[in-house]
């Protein structure tokens, strides 16, 4: 009965369900359009305890099977970055505890299931009333916004509008799978694909690839392609996605069914 309790809450830590339409293949994925989704950015889960880490901007809550750590919420905190490379540190408290949490961009393999994750995480846990430290190491990721899963059509581009003279067939597009950090489209000439990578307010179009079809003079491709790949954060309201960099305002999208 121990056993199956622990593998009970095991499953509850690291289910994060959410349902969002997959443009492509027109079923729905697992990605839930809850207010949930948006509440937390991050997952952790690590085992030998089962433990869990939930990281929000309003709270972070540690649950385990730890007695005495079974849950515990702390206020948010903003993160102490380190010289490392993709290092952020968070130290935490409330009247009972503290603790210090660790996230490094590191491939982690499960230890029981071999699900491979693109952070490591670390957490230094104890009762305020106690000497010992609890070190706990686990595998987790960051949860890429559900509301970015669409199709978006360009709008705007580097601050002026677009139209249908500035491209050869017609205007660029994204196609986003929030899911699997993932998009294609089309580029105003060339069909393009790549991948995006998300943390806690940052957004990134990498690994962009298009097709090589030569484009006529003054399409606005180049321009396009530039200022996905010079993406650094974006934000999403009236059916509209605008991303930015501390520049400048780049490229503002409609959302289209």
């Amino acid at each position: 009965m121990k056993k199956l309790l622990s593998i009970l809450l095991l499953a509850a830590l690291i289910i994060g369900c959410k349902t969002t339409a997959n443009k492509e293949s027109g079923t729905t994925s697992s990605v839930s359009s809850t207010e949930e989704d948006l509440k937390y950015y991050f997952k952790g889960t690590g085992n030998e305890p089962f433990w869990g880490i939930k990281m929000g901007n309003e709270e972070i809550v540690f649950t385990s099977l730890i007695p005495g750590k079974e849950k515990i919420t702390f206020p948010a905190v903003d993160a102490i970055r380190t010289m490392n490379a993709n290092v952020k540190m968070y130290k935490i408290s409330n009247e009972n505890t503290s603790a210090t949490i660790t996230i490094q961009q590191l491939d982690c393999q499960d230890s029981m299931s071999g699900a491979i994750s693109p952070y490591s995480v670390k957490v230094e846990i104890k009762n305020n009333s106690e000497l010992e430290i609890k070190k706990l190491s686990g595998c987790g990721k960051y949860l890429t916004d559900y509301r970015l899963h669409d199709i978006w059509v360009l709008e705007e581009l580097n601050g002026y509008k677009v139209f249908a003279t500035d491209f050869q067939k017609e205007f660029p597009r994204l196609e986003i799978n929030s899911a699997e950090n993932r998009f294609s489209g089309f580029g105003g000439c060339n069909s393009i694909t790549g991948q995006i990578f998300f943390e806690k307010d940052v957004l990134r179009f990498t690994k962009v690839i298009s097709t090589l079809m030569a484009c006529p003079q003054g399409n606005k491709e180049g321009e396009f392609l530039k200022a996905l790949q010079s993406t650094t954060t974006y934000s999403i309201g009236n059916n509209q996605l605008t991303l930015s960099n501390p520049s400048a305002k780049l490229a503002v999208f409609k959302k289209v069914d």
